[in-house]
């Protein structure tokens, strides 16, 4: 099989590339990759001399590249977006353009060249927020709710994947994920932000009073998961993918700075970001029961490996003038 994988250069993209070379040797990947801020080549740098692999730098939304990308594949597994909320807020544009009119030109050539499997990545928040305290969890079932500019963004695209199902029966799966964490994620994000942070005791900045809730997945449980969707999920259904462990934002900087020896002092509470939805929690019981699904991390041993590749790799990492960590 050939599998094009769009965003193979980014955080979950990469990990997804090394899962499937190391557990479907036989097949050829396809990393199709933009190289934008987030995208790091470095990340893919033990597998590149695999004559399994193959790089193509090009934007989703450029036609012409995205038909030469696809020639030959049997399967698109779509990662490629613009993900980080706080960048949404200040300029939404590129979230649009990417998310979903990228999403629309690849299932257009995909639809064209009859692609036999269209997977699309796509996040917990979509659904929207839940209230602190509550047993209630997101689902398959859950409706769309979203309120930043990047949730709006991934629900379009989500829309856009059912409707060329359903209209032109183009075979997809979508897999709706909860917060992923991991070695080698674009230090802009969470987890990432406090281990540099804390590792060069600088002040750990967490929006309002700390207490909005996330469920934390491990990449490579998340590409696990979607393994089992290309194996065995139904064509048209919608997976939902969970790590199964709520943290309040409050909650990881505090384990971040005990692992790592540092003094709470370091947390700083900052004016809190426009929209920022309270609580995420997914029911995973559907990938569970249907796909035999389950998570071989537990939160508490995959931040530990996650402390330690940030630890390793500190001196490569720094800041840009805006505050937004970059490589």
């Amino acid at each position: 099989m050939k599998i094009l994988v769009t965003g193979g250069a980014g955080f979950i993209g990469a990990h997804f590339i090394h899962y499937w070379l190391k557990n479907h040797p036989e097949d050829e990947v396809v990393n199709f990759d933009a190289l934008t801020y987030a995208g790091h080549l470095e990340n893919l740098d033990s597998i590149k001399e695999n004559p399994k692999y193959y790089f193509i730098k090009g934007e989703i939304r450029h036609r012409a590249a995205v038909q030469d990308a696809m020639v030959g594949v049997d399967t698109v597994v779509h990662f490629a977006a613009e993900t980080h909320v706080d960048r949404s807020v200040s300029e939404p544009g590129p979230f649009i353009w990417t998310n979903v009119d990228g999403t629309y030109n690849l299932l257009q050539v995909a639809y064209e060249m009859k692609i036999k499997r269209f997977h699309h990545i796509s996040t917990d928040e979509v659904f929207g927020s839940l209230e602190i305290g509550s047993p209630e969890k997101f689902s398959e079932t859950t409706p769309y709710n979203p309120h930043s500019p990047y949730a709006a963004s991934k629900a379009g695209s989500d829309h856009l994947v059912r409707a060329y199902h359903d209209t032109y029966g183009l075979p997809v799966t979508i897999s709706n994920c909860s917060n992923n964490y991991g070695p080698m994620q674009h230090p802009e994000k969470l987890i990432p932000v406090m281990i540099m942070k804390a590792l060069r005791d600088e002040q750990l900045p967490i929006y309002g009073d700390g207490q909005n809730i996330r469920d934390w997945i491990h990449a490579e449980d998340h590409c696990r998961g979607i393994d089992l969707i290309l194996e065995k999920g139904k064509i048209g259904e919608t997976y939902c993918l969970g790590g199964n462990a709520e943290r309040s934002n409050l909650d990881v900087a505090k384990t971040i700075l005990e692992t790592l020896g540092k003094p709470e002092s370091l947390i700083t509470f900052v004016q809190d970001r426009p929209g920022h939805d309270r609580r995420y929690a997914i029911d995973s019981t559907k990938a569970e029961r249907d796909l035999g699904w389950q998570r071989q991390y537990t939160f508490e041993t995959g931040l530990d490996q996650t402390i330690s590749w940030y630890k390793e790799h500190a001196d490569s990492l720094r800041l840009d003038e805006q505050g937004i960590h970059v490589k």
